[in-house]
This record gives structure tokens, C-alpha cells and sequence, in this order.
């Protein structure tokens, strides 16, 4: 494989402040938006990770994860309890979470006028990348979806993690992305499949942005319901998802959220201890 070359004039990304040693854009839709524009526009290799809390946290403890995250190129806050932990550190120009679904939803719509190629990386099954595709065809006319691929599950079920491809596997999907002459590549397998993914993966494709959004491509497949606005608004998407899936999300909910609410709090009380106030 031989590792993408990176231009001189990469496009600054927005600025970042941290929460538990993760940089977090400050920046709203519009300026993280613009700059992935820009990325494409300079073929500049990146990729996107839109973080939510159970990311944070398990980059505490995982080298690896913590290793992938670090390399983003930006890191977005998903979860409203991260836009929260900013404003409790200072950082008071951050007006609202930017969240992935929505952000795909967006970048879409100006892919659509712009003529950006799309390619779908994720998803559960053949069959929900073909809803998925058609959906966004619909909802975006003239958007560029040039491929999809859905990833081999453990055992063959798609209710099963994704299991890691063989190096023929990896090596005919890079060709057909590349081949494909992908602009954007959309990775929804969940977090952190998906960061790994695009942490190992970046190095060898030639489309400027992998932006990661997990749950994403269920919600525009029509597959798994949105939480309500309001609930993401006030932070209450965590319940809204755990109640209808219980078996695979309570680990990530009731383990780590209170873990989190702890270290950040840990943070702002030696935020405070330095800075006086």
C-alpha cells in the first residue's frame, strides 16, 4: 500500500479546546463545514471523528482509541454533555453541539451543488446501505454516491460487532474507494470501530475527508428513530436510545456517563486551583 502524500497548504481546522485531554471544536456548523469544503477542495487527507461521551471516555483507557482520536484531524463534540463540559472550562463561545447526523445531513446538501463524490463505509447489512442510498439520493437530487460496502460481520450476523477484514478484504476495498474517485467517505460502524478504521486506513486512500457518524447511517436508512430534538437539547439523547436498545447500550450509558461527570469535574477543580477562580 503506499501512503497518501500530504499537501503544503492543508486547510486550518477550526479551533479545539480540551476536555479530558480530547480537542473539541468550538467552531458551529457553518466554519466545520466550510473546512471540510476547503479539505476537499485541496485534497488534503483527513478524517472527522464526531465524539461522543462513551468515546471520551474509553480513550482514558485504550491507547489505541486514545492514539486514533489524537490523530483526527478534528474532533467534533456529538453529545450535548460534551458542549456542557466546555462551557463549564470556560470555553463560552460554543454555542451547540454539532452533531453527526445532522452534519452528514448538511455536508450532503452541499455535495449535492458542489459536486463532491460520496462513498458509504458501514451500515448493517447490503439492504440498509441500498435504503440508506436511496434516501439521501432522494432527499439531496444530483448528490454523488459513487459506492458503499457494507463490512463483514462476526459469525454473519448483522446484530454481531464488525469483524476485522482479512488483507485481501482491505486491499480490493481500497482499490474500489480509490477507484470510486471518492471526495468523502462516510464511516458508520460505531464508535470505536470506526476511528480505528479511519486511523488505519487514512494513510492509504486517496479521498481527501473520512468523516465517522456512526448511528447515522441507521437513522437515514429509516432503520432506528431519532431521539426528539428537545432530548438531544438537553442532553437526554442517552435515554431515548438506551430505552430501545438496553441489552447493547447500557454498558456505555449507566458505566461510563457517571465516570465522566467525575473527571470533568476533576478538571474544572484543577482548572480552578490554577487559575484562581
Amino acid at each position: 500500500m503506499v501512503a497518501a502524500s500530504h499537501p503544503p497548504d492543508t486547510p486550518s481546522p477550526p479551533a479545539v479546546a480540551a476536555v479530558l485531554g480530547i480537542p473539541l471544536a468550538t467552531a458551529g456548523y457553518d466554519e466545520v463545514l466550510d473546512w471540510i469544503d476547503a479539505m476537499v477542495a485541496s485534497r488534503s487527507p483527513g478524517y472527522l471523528i464526531a465524539a461522543a461521551v462513551h468515546l471520551v471516555m474509553l480513550a482514558q483507557e485504550d491507547a489505541s482509541i486514545r492514539e486514533a482520536v489524537l490523530g483526527a484531524s478534528l474532533v467534533v463534540p456529538d453529545g450535548q454533555p460534551l458542549v456542557w463540559a466546555l462551557r463549564l472550562l470556560g470555553h463560552r463561545e460554543i454555542s451547540a453541539r454539532v452533531y453527526g447526523p445532522d452534519l452528514m445531513l448538511a455536508c450532503c446538501e452541499r455535495a449535492a451543488r458542489s459536486g463532491a463524490r460520496a462513498y458509504l463505509y458501514g451500515g448493517r447489512s447490503e439492504g440498509a446501505l441500498v435504503a440508506l442510498t436511496l434516501n439521501l439520493r432522494t432527499r439531496f437530487p444530483g448528490l454523488q454516491i459513487v459506492g458503499a460496502y457494507a463490512p463483514p460481520h462476526v459469525g454473519g450476523s448483522s446484530g454481531a460487532p464488525f469483524r476485522e477484514p482479512t488483507a485481501d478484504e482491505e486491499r480490493k476495498l481500497i482499490e474500489e474507494i480509490d477507484g470510486a474517485g471518492a471526495d468523502i467517505v462516510w464511516v458508520g460502524t460505531g464508535q470505536p470501530h470506526q476511528e480505528l478504521w479511519m486511523a488505519r486506513m487514512r494513510p492509504h486512500l486517496q479521498a481527501p475527508m473520512l468523516i465517522g457518524v456512526g448511528a447515522a447511517f441507521d437513522f437515514h436508512a429509516g432503520l432506528v428513530a431519532q431521539a426528539p430534538p428537545w432530548m438531544g437539547r438537553h442532553g437526554l439523547e442517552w435515554s431515548y436510545r438506551l430505552a430501545r436498545e438496553p441489552r447493547r447500550l447500557w454498558r456505555r450509558y449507566l458505566h461510563y456517563n457517571p465516570r465522566f461527570v467525575a473527571a470533568v469535574g476533576r478538571q474544572y477543580a484543577a482548572r480552578r486551583r490554577d487559575t484562581g477562580r
